[in-house]
């Protein structure tokens, strides 16, 4: 079974469940290494995407994904709002007019966002960045995909290879944000972009049937 919009919608739905319920704790992650909005931000743009894409549902999954992407843009400050707005534009922009999103479809989608992210913020992996849980999650997909994984095998690929970049990032001196400011003080703490990341994939494949 293909993932349709309504899957799509769903997904980010049951994000943005995870992110209020992880707000704090991303608030914290990133009161340690940045300005401490991260989560506070997080929440209110997911909040919106979800009124958004639920009160005038699209009708196909790139629809889904760019009234998404238009939402956090215009409603999430800091670099967060960009960044997840501009990843979200180029999957998007990925996948098209498709109807239903197969495996292969899926891990394209990620693929593109996080060349949106890098595209954006100019960072690479190791940078103690979000794209320290997404660029696994990306090879993980595709690996996935290529075995002929279904939508929600891709995903959780993804979500667990995310998770385990997330963590990682507690090693990492920062090379770019705010949290580059602190220099080698910056190791020892888990990037937040990181970690709403991988929170966001494990809550997209546990909501995507």
């Amino acid at each position: 079974m293909g993932c349709t919009a309504q899957n799509v919608i769903e997904a980010l739905r049951a994000g943005a469940e995870s992110i209020a319920e992880h707000r704090d704790e991303l608030v914290a992650l990133d009161r340690e290494i940045g300005d401490a909005d991260h989560g506070e931000n997080m929440d209110r743009g997911f909040r919106a995407v979800v009124s958004a894409v639920t009160s005038t549902p699209p009708e196909t999954p790139g629809a889904v994904l760019k009234s998404a992407a238009t939402v956090l843009i215009s409603t999430v400050g800091g670099a967060s709002g960009p960044l997840y707005g501009t990843a979200l534009l180029r999957a998007a922009s990925a996948v098209g007019d498709a109807a239903e999103l197969d495996g292969a479809g899926v891990a394209k989608a990620l693929e593109a966002a996080s060349g949106g992210v890098v595209a954006r913020g100019k960072a690479v992996a190791g940078d103690k960045t979000m794209l320290d849980a997404l660029s696994p999650a990306v090879e993980a997909a595709k690996a996935a995909a290529d075995s002929g994984a279904t939508p929600r095998e891709v995903l959780t690929a993804a979500a667990e290879a995310a998770a385990e970049g997330a963590r990682g990032t507690g090693e990492l001196v920062a090379r770019k944000g705010r949290a580059s400011y602190l220099g080698e003080r910056s190791a020892g703490h888990v990037d937040p972009g990181a970690r709403s990341t991988a929170l966001l994939l494990a809550a997209f494949a546990g909501a995507v049937a």
